[in-house]
């Protein structure tokens, strides 16, 4: 199967590459990958002609811009438009919904409060009116193993006294990297459409992820400054998820003990 993989320069965009099993052509947009093709998805004469230069089986559909409305939204209109008719695979984001103390589940009508949460809701109704056949992913706070992802660059930052803080009052389900793409992987050959939420089994606040992280790589926890911040409780429901994938969405204290960093190194 040939697979393209847009947005491959970022956190889950390698991942799918170091995963893939299949034939994978990557694309960047300004930061480049071995072997990828460079592709500016707010051109949709470029992404069409990418996409017939190609020829894909398959896309997967990771690039986006938090704080560009064009890139997130209508960036994933071009792609969706110019698949012709490959199997597409769209990572949207739990920013579709504004928060409350109950878990939400696939049919429930976004209710983004952020300009971000809009984006991907306008890209979520752009696809599914383009291509019914496509698969949405909402996802949840992206945890890595290398150092890469927002977390933990944080941590490591407020760790050595860096100004910033974590939120306790954020709440969210963290997925580990590699537990979203293998997901994102056999949902690309499976015959599933429509949206299914793959997140983590349990919610933390912004504060007690980090603090696993800290305490992962070897730095005081409580050397973490923090703030309540806005009450923000978002909360995926990925039971479906669980149903039909073979791939198990770990809980970050699975993820995040002691020793599995040094373990995933000591791998690669």
């Amino acid at each position: 199967m040939r697979v393209l993989v847009t947005g491959a320069a970022g956190l889950l965009g390698s991942e799918l590459l170091h995963l893939a099993e299949h034939e994978v052509i990557p694309t960047y947009h300004s930061q480049p990958v071995p072997g990828g093709i460079q592709l500016d998805i707010l051109r949709p004469d470029d992404v069409r002609d990418v996409i017939r230069r190609v020829r894909p089986d398959g896309i997967i559909h990771t690039a986006f811009n938090q704080w560009d409305w064009a890139t997130t939204a209508e960036g994933a209109a071009n792609v969706a438009v110019a698949a012709q008719g490959a199997r597409l695979v769209f990572v949207s984001s739990d920013a579709v919904f504004g928060g409350r103390e109950t878990p939400y589940d696939e049919d429930e009508p976004p209710c983004p409060v952020t300009p971000y949460g809009a984006a991907k809701a306008a890209a979520e109704t752009a696809i599914r009116a383009i291509d019914p056949s496509a698969v949405i992913v909402r996802t949840s706070i992206i945890v890595g193993h290398d150092g890469r992802s927002s977390t933990e660059r944080l941590v490591h930052e407020l760790a050595a006294g860096e100004p910033g803080a974590l939120f306790t009052g954020n709440i969210r389900c963290p997925v580990h990297v590699t537990d979203l793409a293998a997901a994102l992987l056999e949902l690309l050959v499976s015959d599933v459409s429509g949206v299914v939420h793959v997140a983590g089994p349990r919610a933390l606040n912004r504060l007690e992820l980090g603090r696993l992280v800290a305490e992962r790589d070897g730095l005081d926890p409580d050397s973490l400054a923090f703030v309540p911040g806005s009450p923000s409780d978002v909360r995926l429901d990925s039971r479906r998820a669980e149903k039909i994938l073979k791939t198990s969405l770990r809980a970050p204290s699975e993820y995040l003990a002691r020793g599995v960093l040094q373990a995933a190194v000591g791998q690669e």
